[in-house]
Order: C-alpha cells, then structure tokens, then sequence
C-alpha cells in the first residue's frame, strides 16, 4: 500500500465508480480494476461489494478511507513544507551577549521581524563561554559573542568591531595608564559572570600590569555594572556602544568617565557563530543579512 493506491482508493470512493475514477485519473478502467484488486489483496480484505454491477463501500473500506484521507494530507503538508525549506521560518533560537543585546539588537530584531513574520525569534543573554558551549551542543542556532571563536565544529561571520574602554565614575582623574590605575591603590572590578571576554580581558591587563585588585563582583546585566561604576564603587571595561546615556558634553551632567585602555584590548569583533553541522537554516541566513543591512559593513566604531 502506497499512496499512489491510497489516492487511487480515495477516487474510487468520492466517484463511486470505477470507469469514472479512471477518467479522472487519466487511465483505463482495467487498471485501475487491478490495482484495487491487488489493494484488497494486501490487505486481505474487501473494500467493496459489488451489487448489480455497482460499487458499494464496506466498513473496512471505511475505516480505510478516514485513513487515506488523512494520509494523504499529511503527505500533502509534507510536500509543500519541503518546498517551502528555502524560505526563512520556523523557530530560530538567537543568542548574544548582554551588551550586543542592548546597544546592537533592538533595530535588527524589529526589522527582522517585519520582514520575516514566520519566523519565531527566541533571545536568551550570556556570557561568551556559555553561548559558545549552547552553540556546540545544538541549544541555539546561532550566537554573537566575542571573537575571534576558533573550533572546528563551528562557522563564524564577523559582525561589528566595537570600541572597548575601561569606564570610572565621572569625578576620577584622567587615567593614561595601567600605572595612572595603580597609583589608585587596589583597584574594585565590576564585571560580567564567568565566560564574559571583556572580563577576561580586565584581569589578564591588571594582572599583566600590576595593578593590584581588591575584589570583584560579577552582574547579569550591564545596567547595574554602569550603575555601580557611576556611583563611584570601581572600574569596569566595556564597549563604548552602551555607554553613550551616561556621557554628557557637559561634565557637570556626565555620570561616567572613558579613560583609553592599551591597543591591544582597544577593540573587539563581534562574530555570529553557528554549528558547521547546521551549513543550511534559511532562518539564520536571514538574520545574518539583516545584522548585515542594519549595522552597515564591517568596521570600527569608534565615538570621539
């Protein structure tokens, strides 16, 4: 039984007649004769009487026909579901890190979601570390986090090179150095959880330098990092892209202060990273074009 014999069956039951179930079929009436033959025989039963040369359905033929039916609109749904694979719908599961969720996403989101109306987005935040390992284990679909990401399990697409700068309350001093900090005495960080890049970068820089570090405390937010940092409590570095609220041409209006950190932790690409293992998701690609139309080519962005 395929359902070649299912659609043949479903014709013969809604003609209720042999020769004209083979007109619209397109064939002759002894073919489709056999084949309903040999359809009763699989099944080892009648799906007709025959009285006075006419057609009449048994309750196994039914019973059979509530199947077919449903059969062959599931096989229906799946035909025009493959043929849709190419177009963006569907759940797609998006990770970021807090800040690209907050100074980069809310513009892109909005006009991802215009444009593509099929499309569940589903957001969740964290760290680097953790949306890389969700990435791996096929929790999301795709993540940004801070590159360059480097496994061979995963593809990546670089999206934004953001302008990363230690902050302080807006009363500190200009700091110039990692030696201007140290003149501070031990130093409080204010910072991400565990997995955070721009954590890790603070540590390995003092730590590099020899700024002693009295204590941190780690946030799931990046509004209560700015919030403690403006009240005067420690330090933290950021991109600059989240802070442009707390900064002000007038000093006596600014809560925060920029100080300029060494080269090499002065910027940093965000990439979009998926499973090698997942090449086509018409979704993702979606997304991906719409990052690309929203933040313009890849480039530092650098406010002065």
């Amino acid at each position: 039984m395929d359902l070649s014999d299912l659609r043949m069956f479903r014709t013969i039951v809604e003609e209720g007649s042999v020769t004209r179930a083979a007109e619209r079929l397109h064939t002759v009436q002894s073919n489709v004769t056999t084949r309903l033959r040999l359809l009763e025989e699989d099944l080892g039963t009648a799906l007709f009487d025959r009285i006075n040369r006419r057609l009449v359905i048994t309750p196994a033929g039914n019973l059979l026909a509530g199947y077919a039916e449903r059969l062959l609109s599931l096989a229906d749904e799946a035909r025009d579901a493959v043929r849709r694979a190419d177009l963006p719908e569907g759940l797609l599961r998006l990770g970021s890190m807090e800040t690209t969720a907050a100074a980069r996403l809310p513009g892109v989101i909005a006009a991802f979601r215009r444009a593509h109306p099929r499309v569940e987005l589903r957001l969740q935040t964290a760290p680097t570390a953790s949306l890389v390992q969700d990435v791996l284990a096929h929790q999301l679909d795709a993540a940004l986090v801070s590159g360059p990401v480097i496994h061979p399990e995963l593809e990546s697409r670089p999206v934004v090179v953001e302008e990363v700068v230690l902050i302080s309350a807006a009363d500190w001093a200009p700091i110039e150095s990692a030696a201007d900090l140290a003149q501070r005495g031990p130093v409080e960080l204010f910072t991400f959880r565990e997995g955070c890049s721009y954590r890790q970068r603070i540590f390995d820089w003092l730590r590099r330098d020899g700024v002693p570090i009295a204590r941190s405390s780690e946030f799931g937010t990046f509004e209560a990092i700015l919030g403690c940092v403006a009240a005067g409590m420690g330090i933290s570095l950021v991109p600059r892209s989240v802070i442009g609220a707390h900064l002000d041409d007038d000093p006596s209006r600014a809560t925060l202060r920029v100080h300029p950190v060494p080269p090499d932790l002065a910027f940093s690409t965000t990439v979009m990273i998926w499973h090698r293992a997942r090449s086509h998701q018409p979704a993702r690609q979606a997304f991906a074009d719409c990052l690309a139309e929203r933040l313009g080519p890849l480039q530092a962005e650098i406010t002065r």
